[in-house]
Parts: C-alpha cells; sequence; structure tokens
C-alpha cells in the first residue's frame, strides 16, 4: 500500500483543503466522501458551489438516493413535479430514482452539500431528464428560466 493509499483507509477528518475538487457543468464541486478521499462504504458527501442564475436542472439518481442540505444562499429545489424555495439550514429529501433539480435563480451564490447513498451503486450514477416532457416546461414564468 502506498502512502496515499494509507493515508485514505486512515483517515478519519477531512479539511475543505483536502477536498477533491472539480468544476462540473453546474456547480464547483468539493468532495468531502468518497473513496479517494476516505475509505468510506455507504455515503457519498459533496458540497456544492453554485454561482447566481445557474442550476442542475432536471435529473435522477437511477441508483441512489439523495439529501440536499442549504449552507448559504437560496436553492429553488424540485422534487419530482413539486418545488419549494429552500434556504439555509434546510433540506430536501429525493428518493431513489426520483427527477429532481435545484435552481438559483437568485443574484446571491448558492452553497449546498449534497449526500448520496449508496455510495458504491451501479451505473448510471445521473440521468439527465432537463430536455424530456414533463420536465423540460414544467417550470413555469413565474420562475426565471436558468441555465
Amino acid at each position: 500500500m502506498n502512502l496515499a493509499e494509507s493515508l485514505i483507509v486512515t483517515r478519519r477528518f477531512v479539511t475543505l483543503a483536502e477536498a477533491v475538487r472539480f468544476e462540473s457543468p453546474w456547480t464547483v464541486e468539493e468532495w468531502l466522501c468518497r473513496s479517494d478521499v476516505v475509505q468510506n462504504e455507504h455515503l457519498l458527501l459533496v458540497r456544492a458551489n453554485m454561482d447566481p442564475f445557474r442550476s442542475h436542472p432536471f435529473h435522477n439518481h437511477p441508483t441512489r438516493e439523495e439529501l440536499i442540505f442549504i449552507l448559504s444562499g437560496r436553492a429553488e429545489q424540485w422534487v419530482g413535479k413539486t418545488h419549494q424555495l429552500l434556504g439555509p439550514g434546510e433540506m430536501a429529501f429525493v428518493p431513489m430514482g426520483e427527477v429532481h433539480g435545484t435552481y438559483n435563480p437568485f443574484a446571491e451564490k448558492l452553497v449546498f452539500l449534497a449526500i448520496l447513498s449508496p455510495s458504491n451503486a451501479a451505473e448510471p450514477g445521473i440521468v439527465d431528464k432537463s430536455m424530456e416532457e414533463p420536465w423540460r416546461s414544467l417550470r413555469d414564468d413565474s420562475f426565471p428560466k436558468v441555465s
């Protein structure tokens, strides 16, 4: 076992500086719990930083359930065909396979945690639904369209 692998096996605490960073089409992701950070068995944890007027449009995780917990900013959070505005300290539960989307139609950055389980689920881990009906036209004109 090399030094990096040894660190992952024994690591019990992770600082933001140790997170694995990735810029997705939707957010800047800071992975705090996944197999290249800790020796996890069941959970994934990512801190997502979404700029104003951005979104992670409708999608699902066919083999995972998810919690979305707002740290700062506000989210227009959809789970299925219903939505709610969420602020700091509020969360959404997304059952396995449920279509959902996170939108930030506001002028402030949105920061949230996404906790997914199981960590070792079969692929595909994520499936885009944003161009399929009814998801494509679900958001009405009272909410600005976000790309």
